[in-house]
C-alpha cells in the first residue's frame, strides 16, 4: 500500500502547562503543513479507502477538476482481468490480457487515491467494435478547442479516440485512425500521451508498429472537427525500442523507452533534446540510463513520469510498469522511483521504500527500504547463462565466482545454470518465477555476491543492518552459508542442515562501516547437490 506518514515532533514539560499548550498548539500546525508521504514498491497498491487499484499501461495527467476548480492528479490506466487474478494468487502468471476497463483515480498528492468510476468499458468499446482483441497503452489529452477531454488507446492494430466532457469520463468512441499514411503500419508499437505544461500542447509519444525501430512525436489537436494527430515528427531510428515515454526537466526533453522484453523488465533508455520535435542526442543511439543497470529499472518497464512542482525544486517520478500478471516478475503493477540528475544526466534510483515531502519536493530513502538489487532474481527473464536476446553471463546484480566446477560460460550445456525457474508450489511461499540456483553436474565450489554501496544520490548509512533470505537445499554440501563482509568485519550463517521445504534464514546486527558491504552466499558441495535461494534483503535495523 502507498502509505501516509505524518512526523510530528513536540518537546513537553510537564512542569510547565504554559509551554505544554503552546507545543500542542505548534503542533496542530505541523499536521497540517508538514506531510511526509511513503512510496512503497514491490507490492500491491490499494486507494485511500482500501480498495485495489488496477492501471497498467497508463499515465498521470494534471487537470482541474470542474467541480473544485482545484487541480488533482489524474491516473489512468488499464484493468485487465488478469490483474485481479494475479494479485489474489501469484503463484500463477497468467497467459491472456482480458480487457476490463480504463480506470481513473484521483489524488492531490500522488498517494492517497481515490477511485472514480470507470472512464471507457469494453461495453462502450463494444457497441461500436465488436472483435476487440487487445486494448492498452494510452494517455489523456485536454483538447481546448472543443472544451474536451481525449483519451488515446491502442486498440486491435489502429489507435483508439475517445472524448469526455469531463476528466472523469464517461469517455465516447470518438473515431479510430489508421496510421499507415503518416508512419507505414496500421498500429503504433507502444504509446504514450505528454503534455508540456509550459505550452499546454499535448503530444502523441509513439513507435513503429513493425519492429519498434523508429520513433515519432505527433500534435495532439483538431483535424476537420474531429481530435486527431496534426503532424509527425521522427525522432529516432535504430534498435528497437517500446515503453516510449518522455517528460521535461529544467528546459530539455527526455525521451525515454525501453528494450523489446515483452512483458518483462528492461534498462531504460534515454535521449534528450532542447525541443519537443529534436535534435534528439546523441543521435539514433539511446543511453541506459545510469542506476537501472543491475535491476532492469526495479524491475520494470518505462511506463511514463510524473512530476511534483514546488516553488524551488521539481521532483521527477519514474512510473514503471510491472507487468507482473503476465510475467510472473514479482509484487505490485506499479513501481515508481525518484529520478536525480548529474548535469543534464538522468540518474534512476532503484528503491524498495522512499519518501518525499509535499511542500517541498525532497526526498530520501525510507526506513524499512530493502538495498538489495534483483533480490527476489526477477529481472533475468531467461536461464542465466543465456546465448540469446538479451546474451547474458551473470544474474542482474548478482556475481558468481568459480573456485570449482564447470565454468560458466554462454551457450555451453555443461555450464551450470545460475538460476531456478519455480514451480506452482514454491512461488506460495516465494516471490515470482525466479530464484538463484547452485548446483552443478560435478563437485564445485563457489560464491554468489553483490556489492551494496553509496550512491550519489543513496546512502548507505554507517549502522546495523538485517540480512535475510529464504533457502531450500538438498544433502550433499560440505560448506553452505550466507555471509556479510564490511570493512573486513565478516558475519555468516552456516545452513549445512538439508531443507525440503522453504525456510527463512537471517543474519542480525550487521554493521556497515563506511557506506559499503559485500552479501552473498558461498557453497561447497558434491555432484548434484542443490540449493534455491530467493528474497534477499537488507533492510537497516531500526533501534
Amino acid at each position: 500500500m502507498i502509505q501516509l506518514e505524518r512526523k510530528i515532533a513536540t518537546k513537553l514539560n510537564s512542569n510547565l502547562s504554559k509551554l505544554l499548550i503552546i507545543n500542542l498548539w505548534v503542533c496542530s500546525i505541523v499536521t497540517l503543513t508538514a506531510q511526509t508521504l511513503s512510496i512503497k514498491n514491490d507490492q500491491f497498491w490499494d486507494t485511500a479507502n482500501g480498495e485495489p487499484i488496477y492501471s497498467q499501461g497508463g499515465g498521470i495527467f494534471k487537470f482541474l477538476d470542474p467541480e473544485t476548480n482545484i487541480q488533482k492528479y489524474y491516473w489512468y490506466g488499464v484493468h485487465y482481468k488478469e490483474a485481479e487474478l494475479y494479485r489474489n494468487n501469484p503463484s500463477i502468471t497468467q497467459p491472456n490480457a482480458s480487457f476490463v476497463s480504463v480506470t481513473c483515480y484521483t489524488s492531490t498528492d500522488l498517494v492517497n487515491w481515490k477511485s472514480e468510476k470507470p472512464v471507457l468499458t469494453i461495453d462502450e468499446i463494444n457497441q461500436n467494435y465488436s472483435r476487440t482483441g487487445w486494448v492498452g497503452r494510452l494517455g489523456v489529452a485536454y483538447v481546448k478547442e472543443l472544451k474536451k477531454y481525449a483519451l488515446f488507446v491502442q486498440h486491435n492494430d489502429q489507435v483508439l479516440i475517445t472524448v469526455s466532457e469531463s476528466p472523469t469520463g464517461p469517455f465516447k468512441w470518438h473515431q479510430r485512425i489508421n496510421m499507415e499514411k503518416m508512419i507505414g503500419t496500421s498500429n503504433t508499437g507502444d504509446q504514450t500521451v505528454f503534455t508540456d505544461e509550459d505550452t499546454g500542447i499535448s503530444y502523441l509519444v509513439y513507435s513503429y508498429g513493425n519492429g519498434r525501430n523508429k520513433i515519432y512525436i505527433s500534435e495532439i489537436g483538431v483535424k476537420e472537427g474531429k481530435v486527431n494527430l496534426l503532424d509527425c515528427t521522427q525522432v529516432f531510428k535504430g534498435a528497437g525500442r517500446e515503453g516510449n515515454c518522455m517528460f521535461k526537466y529544467n528546459g530539455k526533453y527526455y525521451l525515454f523507452a525501453s528494450n523489446l522484453y515483452g512483458w518483462d523488465s528492461s534498462y531504460a533508455f534515454y535521449l534528450v533534446a532542447d525541443a519537443i520535435r529534436g535534435p534528439y542526442v546523441p543521435k539514433n543511439k539511446m543511453l541506459i540510463t545510469p542506476g537501472s543497470n543491475d535491476d532492469y529499472a526495479h524491475i520494470s518497464q518505462t511506463g511514463f513520469f510524473t512530476s511534483l512542482k514546488t516553488n524551488n525544486h521539481e521532483l521527477v517520478i519514474y512510473c514503471g510498469d510491472r507487468w507482473a500478471n503476465f510475467a510472473g516478475n514479482g509484487l505490485g503493477y506499479n513501481q515508481w522511483c525518484p529520478i536525480t540528475f548529474q548535469g543534464e544526466t538522468p540518474y534512476f534510483n532503484s528503491l524498495h521504500s522512499w519518501n518525499f515531502d509535499l511542500s517541498t519536493g525532497d526526498w530520501n530513502v525510507a526506513i524499512d527500504n530493502n538495498y538489495v538489487k534483483n533480490g527476489s532474481f526477477e529481472a533475468d527473464r531467461r536461464h542465466i547463462p543465456s546465448p540469446v536476446k538479451p546474451i547474458q553471463e551473470q544474474l542482474k546484480g548478482w556475481f558468481t565466482k568459480i573456485y570449482e566446477g564447470n565454468e560458466i560460460v554462454v551457450g555451453s550445456d555443461e555450464s551450470p545454470v545460475l538460476n531456478y525457474f519455480n514451480t506452482e508450489e514454491d512461488r506460495k511461499f516465494v516471490i515470482g518465477e525466479k530464484s538463484l540456483n547452485i548446483t552443478d553436474d560435478i563437485k564445485f565450489k563457489r560464491k554468489v555476491s553483490q556489492t551494496i554501496e553509496s550512491t550519489p544520490f543513496v546512502k548507505l548509512e554507517d549502522g546495523s543492518y538485517k540480512l535475510s533470505a529464504k533457502i531450500k537445499n538438498t544433502n550433499g554440501f560440505t560448506a553452505l552459508n550466507m555471509y556479510s563482509e564490511s570493512d573486513n568485519q565478516i558475519k555468516h550463517l552456516n545452513i549445512l542442515e538439508q531443507h525440503n521445504a522453504w525456510v527463512t534464514v537471517e543474519i542480525d546486527h550487521v554493521y556497515v562501516t563506511n557506506g559499503k558491504v559485500e552479501i552473498g552466499f558461498v557453497a561447497e558441495g558434491n555432484a548434484n547437490a542443490e540449493c534455491q535461494i530467493d528474497d534477499v534483503t537488507f533492510i537497516k535495523s531500526i533501534n
